[in-house]
């Protein structure tokens, strides 16, 4: 067996399993915040397009897609991103995948050179699991880089060494963030790109949570979006992967796309030529719908503002939480003084209130002795409204309970 296997760590909801293992909850409806999987219903658009294309499932597909779906795919990023028209060549800058975790993981397969002495992957602490168990399989060891508060919980890129840079084949950059909600600014961009042309590394860009923010006139920025401002219309050196399963809540489809630097592309595809995960035409035909419509993409941004705005009035005066730049997702933290620490308020709270949340130093790994998801609880805000309010209401009752001056 591959030795580099046992590196991986269980999942977070595996170690949650584990943690809430024996214990029995109060008798109450069961309400989760733990998974990020959308809960609004998938658009009608997308079933009719399914429905509609199931004879496509008597043909093999190609591996790079069918022509119309990388040409909706540039157009929407085009339009999107304010790229330039025509920088973006559908048939060169964009490749279809069956979901972006799969391809998230894959990319370092294809692109790390582990003939070369110490290759290392960047990645944001606290960060998405796939980039590190992706590291370690391929060959690669991974560099953690703090997200704090003091920084709006956003990389400290300014904290690595020259050193470190040099050895850098790969950044995982992810905006808005998971678990933090953070967008990195268009200054930081410009400099990850200053950075990557010094030292000769390659920017995977996890865009996912693009399509979920709050201000309609302030859509988070992207990497290709800011290399074209600089000039960099060849994108050279920038990956971004973007998905329809938070969009439009379609985590079923599988469904999302690479897009970015030709050459590298070229060689993704050769790669996934072989790996053998070719888009079936229906999720196809059902992929190009959803890309070309905006309005359930409106409508969805809408129910998650009511949530957030509903959920923080409930937990703004009782925890150390704001709203994020972008995503679904809380960052909580416990009041300063407190002392009970993620994993207790886990079982405390799933014991006591019957809900789920997910710990924060499950998303984090320990850098010289300091974890940044340590006395943090991630909560994802994908179920209903009522539910929502609920599990906020059921954490404020746990919180004065445990600390009657907690307000």
């Amino acid at each position: 067996m591959n030795p580099d296997l046992k590196k991986l760590q269980p999942y977070p909801f595996q170690k949650i399993s584990t943690l809430l293992d024996g214990i029995t909850p109060v008798d109450k409806p069961m309400l989760s915040l733990a998974i990020g999987e959308p809960k609004h219903p998938t658009p009608q658009i997308i079933l009719d397009a399914l429905q509609s294309n199931l004879a496509g499932f008597s043909n093999y597909p190609l591996t790079k897609g069918n022509d119309e779906l990388r040409e909706v795919i540039s157009d929407w990023l085009t339009r999107r991103f304010k790229l330039p028209q025509g920088s973006l060549n559908p048939h060169k800058h964009v490749l279809p995948v069956n979901g972006t975790r799969e391809a998230l993981f894959a990319f370092a397969q294809a692109i790390i050179n582990k003939e070369v002495t110490s290759p290392k992957i960047l990645m944001p602490n606290p960060f998405y699991q796939i980039y590190e168990g992706a590291t370690f399989l391929s060959g690669a060891e991974p560099v953690y880089i703090p997200c704090t508060k003091e920084l709006n919980f956003n990389p400290d890129f300014d904290s690595i060494s020259d050193e470190i840079w040099d050895d850098c084949q790969l950044l995982y950059l992810c905006s808005p963030g998971n678990p933090t909600g953070a967008v990195v600014n268009e200054a930081q961009i410009k400099n990850l790109l200053r950075l990557a042309e010094k030292h000769d590394f390659i920017i995977a860009s996890d865009e996912c949570y693009s399509e979920i923010y709050f201000d309609e006139d302030k859509p988070p920025i992207g990497l290709l979006e800011v290399a074209a401002k600089i000039g960099n219309t060849e994108f050279k050196r920038c990956v971004v992967f973007h998905s329809l399963s938070k969009r439009s809540n379609a985590p079923g489809l599988r469904s999302g796309f690479v897009a970015g630097d030709a050459q590298i592309l070229e060689q993704f595809l050769l790669y996934r030529t072989y790996h053998g995960c070719a888009m079936s035409p229906p999720i196809q035909a059902a992929s190009i719908a959803a890309w070309n419509d905006e309005v359930h993409v409106l409508a969805n941004r809408d129910e998650y503002r009511k949530k957030f705005d509903a959920v923080l009035e409930i937990l703004s005066p009782i925890m150390d939480v704001q709203k994020p730049d972008a995503s679904f997702y809380l960052w909580a933290g416990l009041k300063a003084g407190s002392t009970i620490d993620d994993e207790i308020f886990t079982q405390e709270i799933y014991a006591q209130q019957h809900l789920k949340v997910v710990p924060g130093s499950y998303l984090s790994r320990d850098v010289n002795g300091v974890n940044p998801g340590r006395n943090r609880i991630r909560l994802a805000l994908v179920a209903t409204l009522d539910e929502c309010i609920e599990s906020a209401e059921r954490i404020a009752e746990y919180l004065n309970k445990q600390y009657l001056d907690i307000t």
